[in-house]
C-alpha cells in the first residue's frame, strides 16, 4: 500500500483535481457539453472551496450523472484534507447507506491514505486529524443532534421537507487540526422528478434568491475528454426505460405540471420584462421596486395583501390603461406593524391616484381606520375567493398581463399548486405575490369608474377638462344661457346638433 504524502493542501482547481484523482483513484470530469450545464468537476471544486457562500445545489441525471459518487468523494476529501466533520443524509437509510458505501470503495484505491483512518464500519468513519463521516437516518430525532461544518443531501427529491429544513440547522464552523475555522457549508443534491415535492420547494428557493443550481446530465460523463460513462450504456438505459422518464430524470426535463395552478408556458410568457426598475430597494425581508412614474393620463389600481404571522405583506401597482397590462410598482415586506404597511399602500395609492382593493379577510377595523378612503376591502372567503383566483388565472394564460422578472414574484406564480389557490391547511397555501396581483385583476375587472365633479366657471370658458375632452366643433362655439342662479351651457356636437346641460 502506497503511503499519500502532501507538502501543502491543494490551492487551486488543478492541484485539487490531481491530488483527487491520486488520493482515490477516480477522474471526475471537468468538461461541460450542454451550454447550460456545468462540469462536474467545476461543481466540486465550488463547494470543496466554499465559493457559493454556504450551501449550493446540485441536479443531475440519474445514475449516468455521478452525482452521488461524486458527493461522496467530496465528502472524503473535505474529511482528510480540511479535518471538516462530515454528515451524510439521504432521501433514505438505504441512500445515506449508498453514499458511505462509495466512500468505501475509494478508501480500497491504491493510493488512498488508510493509514489515517482510526475507525471504519457502517455507521462513522474517524480519521487521525479528528474528522468524522457518519450516516445519517431520515429522522427529525437524528438529523437535530450532530452540529458538524459540512452537510451533504442526497436524493433530496425523496426526503421530507420538514427533515430537510431540520438538517439545514446542522451546520456550524468547527476548528480544525491546523487551527483554521472551517466555514459551515451544505451540498443538496438529487434527481428531479416530483412536480410538487422537496426539490421543487428548494429550486424555488434558490431562484427566488437568485442561486443558480449546479446542472449536468449524462453528457458531462460521457464528454469524449475525460468523461467516465460510455455510450453503450446510455444507449442500453435509454431502452430499458419509458421515454417520459427519460425526458424527465435523464435529459433534466421538467416534471409534468398537472397539478400547477399556471400554465408554465403562460408563466414565462407574461414574466417576459427585464428588471430594470427605475429605483429599487431591497434588503432582508425588505424588496421595492418602482419600475415606471405616474404617467399623465394614466389609470392605475393597487392591490394589497396583508402579513399574517410568517407571511409578507406584498404591494403592487399596475397601469391599466396600457395592454397588456403593466406592473409598475412592487414592494414585498415581511410583517412590520400595520400603521406602517398601510402607510406604504396609501402612499402608493396616492402617488399613482390609483383606485385600490385590499384584503380584508379577517381583519376589520384593524386596517380599515387607517386606509386611504379610495382602498376598498375584498373578503376573501367562500365563492368570492374562488372566483378571484379563477379569473386571474384565466387573464394570465390570456395574456392579459406583462410583468418584469421579479423573482419573488416569478416564483411564486411558477410553482403555485392548484391546491395553494382552491383548498386550505397546513399542506397548501396562496403565496402573497399572487393574492396581491389577483386583487389588482379583481378591480381591473369589477371596478366602477372614478367620477368627478367638475365646476364651469361663470365667466362662460370652458373648464380645463372641458377644453380637452370636448373642444369646439365645425366652427360652432358653446352658448351660455342665464337661469337666475344656475347656468345652461349649450353644447353643439360634432352633426351641428344642440343639446344643453344643466349646471
Amino acid at each position: 500500500m502506497a503511503k499519500f504524502v502532501l507538502s501543502r493542501l491543494p490551492e487551486t482547481d488543478d492541484e485539487l483535481w490531481h491530488v483527487v484523482h491520486a488520493m482515490w483513484g477516480v477522474t471526475i470530469p471537468r468538461h461541460k457539453v450542454c451550454p447550460d450545464h456545468v462540469a462536474p468537476f467545476d461543481a466540486f471544486a465550488d463547494a470543496y472551496f466554499g465559493r457559493d457562500g454556504t450551501i449550493s445545489l446540485w441536479h443531475g441525471s440519474r445514475g449516468l450523472s455521478g452525482k452521488s459518487f461524486t458527493l461522496s468523494i467530496l465528502g472524503l476529501t473535505k474529511a482528510f484534507l480540511l479535518g471538516a466533520d462530515c454528515n451524510l443524509l439521504g432521501g433514505s437509510l438505504a441512500q445515506s447507506a449508498n453514499i458511505h458505501n462509495a466512500m468505501r470503495d475509494a478508501l480500497d484505491s491504491e493510493n488512498a491514505p488508510r493509514d489515517m483512518l482510526t475507525m471504519e464500519s457502517k455507521t462513522e468513519v474517524k480519521v487521525t486529524n479528528g474528522a468524522k463521516i457518519r450516516p445519517l437516518t431520515a429522522s427529525q430525532k437524528t438529523v437535530r443532534g450532530p452540529h458538524p461544518p459540512f452537510l451533504l443531501l442526497d436524493e433530496i427529491d425523496e426526503m421530507d421537507i420538514s427533515i430537510l429544513d431540520a438538517a439545514l440547522g446542522q451546520p456550524m464552523p468547527q476548528k480544525n487540526y491546523l487551527g483554521e475555522i472551517i466555514q459551515p457549508y451544505t451540498v443538496l443534491c438529487s434527481t428531479w422528478q416530483n412536480p410538487v415535492g422537496t426539490f421543487t420547494e428548494i429550486k424555488r428557493r434558490f431562484e427566488e434568491r437568485g442561486l443558480p443550481a449546479k446542472t449536468w446530465c449524462w453528457r458531462e460523463s460521457a464528454n469524449p475528454i475525460d468523461g467516465w460513462l460510455s455510450m453503450e450504456t446510455v444507449e442500453q438505459k435509454r431502452r430499458e426505460i419509458p421515454a417520459e422518464m427519460w425526458r424527465v430524470e435523464y435529459e433534466l426535463g421538467e416534471p409534468s405540471i398537472g397539478n400547477r395552478a399556471f400554465d408554465s408556458d403562460a408563466i414565462e410568457k407574461t414574466f417576459c420584462l427585464p428588471l430594470e426598475p427605475i429605483y429599487e430597494k431591497t434588503a432582508k425581508d425588505f424588496e421595492e421596486y418602482t419600475f415606471e412614474g405616474p404617467m399623465p393620463g394614466g389609470e392605475y389600481v393597487a392591490g394589497a395583501d396583508w402579513a399574517k404571522e410568517r407571511d409578507y405583506t406584498v404591494i403592487a401597482v399596475m397601469r391599466i390603461d396600457v395592454q397588456p397590462y403593466r406592473l409598475v410598482y412592487y414592494m414585498r415586506v415581511n410583517r412590520r406593524p400595520y400603521p406602517m404597511m398601510v402607510g406604504w399602500f396609501n402612499t402608493a395609492i396616492q402617488i399613482y391616484n390609483a383606485d385600490a382593493i385590499h384584503d380584508g379577510t379577517g381583519l376589520g377595523n384593524v386596517v380599515n381606520d387607517y386606509l386611504d378612503l379610495r382602498a376598498r376591502s375584498f373578503l376573501m372567503t367562500g365563492k368570492n375567493r374562488d372566483d378571484m383566483l379563477s379569473e386571474y388565472v384565466s387573464a394570465i394564460e390570456r395574456g392579459e398581463f406583462e410583468l418584469p422578472k421579479v423573482l419573488t414574484l416569478y416564483t411564486a406564480h411558477k410553482y403555485a399548486q392548484v391546491g395553494d389557490l382552491y383548498r386550505g391547511g397546513q399542506s397548501f397555501h396562496l403565496p402573497d405575490e399572487v393574492c396581491a396581483l389577483a386583487l389588482c385583476n379583481r378591480l381591473i375587472t369589477k371596478r366602477i369608474p372614478a367620477v368627478t365633479i367638475l365646476g364651469v366657471p361663470k365667466n362662460g370658458e370652458p373648464s380645463k377638462y372641458a377644453k380637452d375632452l370636448d373642444p369646439p366643433k365645425n366652427n360652432q362655439s358653446d352658448g351660455i344661457i342665464s337661469m337666475g342662479e344656475g347656468e345652461v351651457r349649450v353644447k353643439t356636437d360634432r352633426d351641428g346638433n344642440s343639446f344643453t346641460l344643466m349646471v
